[in-house]
């Protein structure tokens, strides 16, 4: 009876000489021992402080101290297969060498996201209008109305000199979405939000977003969701300044404080990295901040009342990452690292965090866009020589003018994922396909949204066509041109093509 203790004891002696011995013997040599885990990462320091993250993701590093797990998958075009992305060491840096050799020779796209947390929150690519029940959202450029991912190589940065990459969402309609969060915050009930992005990427449309929103892809109403907004899109008018800024998207506006605007005193909120805060308190309170995520502390943009028609909120058990609530698709912006956290933060807490994102080393964010043009153009009809006219907000664009005026002219806009949109010189508003492409083409809308997007395509005969985003249809002036154009066709005909004029 006495053997057990007697060892426990001379175990413990042992154990204590080895460990002095280690500490007195000097270490010799210029062998770099492997990096150790951060003491603390952002959710550690979000649970010390009483809040704790219930959906953590990064495409750079560990959120925990204590994380070991897959950051995010990867999958090749040439052969479809997939590969998860880890970590260097348990609570480090990305291991990002797999994927570089992954990829050698191909394209990769990223598939899904992990979730850093026990509750699993993964975020695949998001469903769209393909997921059962979400008939009301906007449909995305994947299979059946589904989104895509992002290129995983196209946005290579450094962490504590190591590489990693981040997020780009680029493309329209790029976006990660889980309908069944668990764990986080519903209803009114208090959140906090973070993440990490870059002023080198962003967008006046709607939305580049992250956090929580709707489990049906849908608008369903003021308060829904709960999201950090990033971008210069002045939702209810009256900003000051070029943008960007950090927003709350609480679904049916991006607000810059309760009335809608920014802060005439903050005319941009910029950086080769920028970190994004937004807390709600679920009745009385939103507060927005932003910071350099390279150094120095945090700034607030603004903190009080809740817009009008958004107390209490209505949070939805669901996290998004690209897209609007609805599956708005046009917004665009970078991605490295953000929290979803349970309650309200304390300005000590995520001053804390702003620490660590700054201790991390952030670095070499050089990746670059070309910034949208602006051409004069008209479109002239194969199917019958003419002109396309669109005569003013309530008559439908059809082709039938034989020569070129200010009906027939329109400001066509590329942007840098490949769509473009087009504005009527009669009455200077947008040419949208109505009724999400079922209904004619007509100049009537004072914004573009996805509606009024189109892919332009070249044809090898030097034509042109256009391809309606919301429903992936080719527009066609319909009867030879003696119809409406309209976005209903599946394969491109001589009704189908333009020659593209003054461009």
């Amino acid at each position: 009876m006495l053997v057990i203790p007697l060892l426990r004891r001379r175990t413990r002696l042992l154990l204590a000489f080895l460990l002095a011995m280690a500490i007195a013997v000097p270490v010799f040599g210029t062998t770099a021992a492997p990096a150790a885990a951060a003491s603390s990462g952002p959710c550690d320091l979000y649970a010390s402080g009483g809040t704790p993250c219930e959906a953590a993701y990064s495409t750079t590093r560990a959120m925990f101290s204590s994380y070991n797990g897959p950051l995010y998958q990867i999958q090749r075009a040439s052969d479809s297969a997939t590969l998860n992305i880890s970590l260097a060491s348990p609570g480090g840096i990305v291991n990002a060498a797999p994927q570089v050799s992954f990829c050698s020779g191909t394209s990769c796209t990223i598939t899904q996201l992990y979730d850093q947390t026990p509750n699993a929150n993964n975020l695949p690519i998001s469903p769209g209008s393909s997921c059962a029940g979400c008939s009301g959202s906007l449909s995305g450029p994947g299979p059946n109305g589904s989104d895509i991912g992002a290129d995983a190589m196209a946005l290579p940065v450094t962490v504590g000199g190591h590489s990693a990459y981040g997020v780009l969402v680029n493309n329209i309609g790029t976006g990660y979405r889980n309908n069944a969060a668990k764990n986080v915050p519903t209803g009114s009930q208090p959140e906090g939000l973070y993440m990490l992005t870059s002023s080198r990427l962003t967008s006046g449309s709607c939305c580049f977003d992250f956090g929580s929103a709707e489990t049906d892809d849908s608008d369903d109403g003021n308060a829904t969701m709960n999201a950090i907004y990033y971008g210069s899109a002045c939702w209810t008018g009256g900003c000051t300044g070029p943008g960007p800024w950090v927003g709350g998207d609480l679904e049916n506006g991006m607000y810059f404080s309760a009335a809608g605007p920014n802060p005439s005193n903050i005319p941009s909120e910029t950086g080769e990295f920028v970190s994004a805060w937004e807390k709600n308190n679920g009745t009385t309170n939103f507060t927005l901040k932003y910071g350099n995520g390279q150094s120095g502390g945090l700034n607030q943009a603004y903190s009080g009342a809740l817009p009008d028609g958004y107390n209490p909120m209505k949070v939805q058990p669901s996290i998004e990452l690209g897209t609007g609530g609805d599956n708005s698709p046009e917004g665009t912006g970078e991605f490295f690292e953000g929290a979803v956290t349970k309650g309200f933060p304390d300005d000590a807490t995520e001053n804390a965090v702003q620490a660590d994102i700054t201790a991390a080393g952030y670095a070499d964010n050089t990746t670059t866009f070309p910034p949208p043009t602006q051409s004069v153009i008209s479109l002239k009809s194969h199917a019958n020589g003419k002109y396309v006219d669109a005569a003013d907000n309530t008559t439908s664009l059809i082709a039938d003018a034989a020569s070129v005026g200010t009906n027939e002219t329109f400001d066509m806009v590329a942007n840098n994922n490949g769509t473009v949109n087009l504005r009527a010189h009669s009455d200077n508003q947008w040419v949208t396909a109505e009724n999400s492409g079922n209904a004619p083409l007509i100049a009537n809308r004072g914004a573009p949204g996805p509606w009024e997007t189109f892919y332009l395509l070249h044809n090898s005969d030097g034509s042109v066509s256009l391809r309606a985003y919301n429903n992936q249809h080719i527009v066609t002036a319909e009867d030879a041109g003696a119809s409406a154009l309209i976005a209903n066709r599946t394969a491109i005909g001589p009704w189908e093509e333009f020659d593209l004029a003054g461009a």
